[in-house]
Formats: structure tokens, C-alpha cells, sequence
């Protein structure tokens, strides 16, 4: 056996044979007892210790030197110092970017750019052709010295104002023409011309049926308008009318002819007139005022009041040309002669509105095909008043011919009948339980000189 090896002492393998280095190794870990690691001394390991060598260099722990650390703390300060920097350098951009916001708005101009009209545009010669037809702005321009704003006041100090209106001039000498519902019969009333000046107006006639009135100042070298003939109105022809709306002087408003020979009734008197429709704007200001064509001619006195459910959002101005004759008429005696007054207030039956509107004032419904001419109420200065009839009866018939319009009563007493004439009439009064009481009455037509119904 090779001296270099010898036999192993556990028992599974006793013939077996180690190297004799190994031998030693093993006697010693075989020991029966080993200090605890804490029990050696630091020396122990150090200087006797074969089995566990001091470890390389490269990995035990070891002191920083000098250098180290003053590497470590200048790069420590070099982050701190750009910290630094960064925070003031933001704050001291908002610091300055305040002073250099307000020296932009203190410093900055900015330059406006204008140019003036071409030489003569607002010359009124370019704004008409050379058969007198004029552009918008020449019609406006030829009319507008012609119109007159009205302000109505309840009392005689001026001081309470009941409406505003317009007008249209019609002499030198200050007669000017208006809608009846701009004025009232006993208020005060004042006009502004477009010169600044300022009358006091009476009134010459009111005629609350056409809705035309006129009154005069004590002026002098008024512009009085250029009146045309309204039968030579044409569908589509361009018009403007030209009143003062909520007050605002000469307002101007554009649009064509709609329709001719409209045949329009006053929603406040049922009285029916021969109207021009349009889409010009025509508001409640601009009542009194004038519908013009192209050649700077009033055609029409515009009205607010000639309207209906039925033609909501249209205008109308009642022709010229039925107009002047009211107007002398109203200048000539201060009423329209000729004309008959009934004497009676009245709802008729001309719509199925109407006829709620009739039963809401009786308080209960009618029969079934009953039909007649409400009368709402009896004017106690006209000899209608001494018959029968009263207040929430009905008028059924005129001389035989039923009626239940308006237009039905108007027409079946004109075609017979003048002032001073009498009439008879069958009239009924209607109970809540449906009963129907007739009787007949006869009653003169009073002349009319008030203008209202």
C-alpha cells in the first residue's frame, strides 16, 4: 500500500484508504467537541486558523480615504448649487415676467386702419337713376325730413307719457297725419321733426273705424311728403317703411310688396280696409308712419292695428288712396260725413274663438245652432237705447235678413239705411237653461261723428 494513503476509520468503509493530508483534516473536524464561533478570539483566526484564510483584498471592507471623500462632498455640492440656481432662476422669471407684461401693454401700439367713402359716395345725386328711382338710402333720404315722432300725454305738465307714435307731414303749414290709436281723444300731445323742434298738437279729427287721424301744429315750412297712387302698387316692388319705434326717430326698415288689395279688418273695431301686405318690419312704434316706394312716394300710413291671427307676423298699411278721403273728410269737418252709428258694442259669431268668447261672458253655452250678434253694450246717447235690447242680448236679424257677423249687420243696414233712418230689428235674449226669448225693435241711426264704432 502507497504510503501516501491510509485506511479510513468510519465503519462502512474500514478498508477503504485516504490521502494522509486528508487524514489530519478529518481528525480535526471530527473532534468531539468545537469552541463556538463566538468563543475564539480574534487572534485565534487570524494567526492558527488553516481552513479559513484571510479573504482578498478586493472585497474587504475598508476605510474611506481622504480624497474619496472630498470627491463625495464636492459632488454633494455641485447638485446643491444647481438646486440653487434652478430656484432662482424660476422665480426670478416670474418676478420679471410681470414688470415685462405690463410693459407690453404700456408699450405695444397697435395701429387701426381707416378708410374713408370714395369721393361723393354720400352724395345723394348717385342715389338715384335717371327716372327718378331711387336706391334705399335715397328713399330714406327723401322721405325722412317728412315723418314726425307723436308722444301722447295723459296730462297737460307733459309729465306722464301714455305712448309714443309717428306721423306723416302733409302740408308747410303742420297738418300731419296719424293712426287714431296713437293719439288720444283727450290727452295732450307733442311732436319732434327731425330739426330738433318741438309743438304742441291738437287734433283735427279722429277716425277710429279707418284708424286715420290728423292733427296740426302752429309751424311753418314743415317738409310735406310726396304722396304716389297706391293702384300702381305692383307685387314685389321694393318698399321701406319708415316710422320711430320704441322712440328711436326715423327707423328705417326694408322689404318688398307681398300682396295688394288686401281687404284687412281692425282687430280692435272690426272695420275693414283696403291694406298693401308687406314683410317690412312695421312694429307698434312705427303706426302713423309711411310705407314709400323706390321713387320716395308715401303709398300706405302703416298700422299696427290691422293685423290678425291669421297673418301673424306681417305688415300692413292701409292704402293711400283709401286714405285721402278720410283725411280731407277729417280736415274738412273733423269727423267722416254720412256715416250711421248704431249705437252698440258687439261680439260676433265669425269664428268658433268668438263664440267661446260670447259664452264665457254669458256664463253658460248657447243652444245648438242659435245665431246672432252679441251685444256687449247699449250707448246711452243714441236712440237705440230706448228699445229693449240691453246688454247680453243678441241682434238676429235686420228687416228679415239674419246676421251674425259684423260684416253681415254693416252691410244688410247700408244698403237700406243712412243717418236719421230707422231700422227694425228682431233681437233674443238666451237663458242658462237654454230658453229663447224673441222680440222685435225699432231703433234710428244716429249720424256719426265720433269716428268710433
Amino acid at each position: 500500500m502507497d504510503e501516501n494513503y491510509t485506511s479510513r476509520n468510519d465503519s462502512e468503509q474500514n478498508n477503504s484508504y485516504i490521502p494522509k493530508h486528508e487524514k489530519n483534516e478529518q481528525e480535526y473536524y471530527n473532534q468531539e467537541k468545537m469552541p463556538a464561533y463566538d468563543e475564539y478570539e480574534p487572534s485565534y483566526f487570524e494567526e492558527n486558523d488553516p481552513v479559513f484564510p484571510d479573504p482578498p483584498e478586493n472585497i474587504r471592507t475598508r476605510k474611506s480615504t481622504g480624497g474619496e471623500k472630498f470627491i463625495i462632498f464636492l459632488f454633494v455640492m455641485i447638485i446643491l448649487l444647481a438646486a440653487a440656481l434652478a430656484v432662482y432662476g424660476i422665480a426670478n422669471d416670474i418676478y420679471r415676467s410681470n414688470g415685462f407684461i405690463e410693459q407690453l401693454k404700456t408699450s405695444q401700439h397697435v395701429v387701426l386702419y381707416q378708410n374713408k367713402k370714395p369721393e361723393g359716395a354720400n352724395d345723394l345725386s348717385n342715389f338715384v337713376d335717371e327716372n327718378g328711382r331711387y336706391t334705399i338710402e335715397g328713399a330714406a333720404a327723401a322721405v325722412k325730413d317728412s315723418i314726425v315722432e307723436i308722444y301722447t300725454y295723459s296730462n297737460s305738465a307733459h309729465t306722464t307719457l301714455s305712448g309714443t307714435g309717428s306721423g306723416v307731414v302733409i302740408s308747410e303749414d303742420g297738418y300731419i297725419v296719424t293712426n287714431a290709436h296713437v293719439l288720444q281723444a283727450d290727452g295732450y300731445h307733442t311732436i319732434h321733426t327731425t330739426d330738433g323742434k318741438e309743438y304742441n298738437a291738437e287734433i283735427i279729427g279722429r277716425d277710429s273705424k279707418t284708424d286715420i287721424a290728423v292733427i296740426k301744429v302752429n309751424g311753418t315750412k314743415l317738409v310735406p311728403a310726396l304722396f304716389g297712387n297706391s293702384d300702381e302698387a305692383i307685387v314685389g316692388e321694393q318698399v321701406i317703411a319708415v316710422g320711430n319705434p320704441a322712440g328711436l326717430s326715423n327707423t328705417v326698415t326694408d322689404g318688398i310688396i307681398s300682396a295688394v288689395n288686401r281687404k284687412i279688418r281692425s282687430d280692435t273695431t272690426g272695420f275693414e280696409m283696403n291694406c298693401i301686405q308687406t314683410n317690412a318690419d312695421i312694429s307698434p312704434g312705427n303706426s302713423g308712419g309711411a310705407l314709400v316706394n323706390m321713387y320716395g312716394q308715401v303709398i300706405g300710413i302703416t298700422s299696427s292695428k290691422y293685423v290678425s291671427s291669421s297673418f301673424e307676423g306681417l305688415g300692413f298699411a292701409i292704402t293711400i288712396n283709401d286714405a285721402m278721403p278720410v283725411i280731407e273728410e277729417l280736415i274738412d269737418n273733423g269727423y267722416v260725413s254720412g256715416r250711421f252709428r248704431i249705437g252698440i258694442t258687439l261680439i260676433d259669431m265669425d269664428s268658433p274663438e268668438k263664440l267661446i268668447l260670447i259664452e264665457q261672458a254669458l256664463g253658460y253655452e248657447l243652444p245648438d245652432g242659435f245665431e246672432g250678434v252679441y251685444i256687449d253694450s247699449v250707448s246711452e246717447d243714441c236712440d237705440i237705447a230706448n228699445t229693449d235690447l240691453k246688454a247680453g242680448d243678441f241682434i238676429t236679424e235686420i228687416d228679415g235678413t239674419p246676421v251674425k257677423t259684423y260684416d253681415e249687420l254693416y252691410d244688410a243696414i247700408s244698403s237700406k239705411y243712412g243717418a236719421g233712418d230707422k231700422v227694425t230689428a228682431k233681437c233674443a235674449n238666451v237663458d242658462k237653461n237654454g230658453k229663447i226669448t224673441y222680440y222685435d225693435i225699432e231703433f234710428k241711426l244716429m249720424e256719426d261723428t265720433s269716428g268710433n264704432y
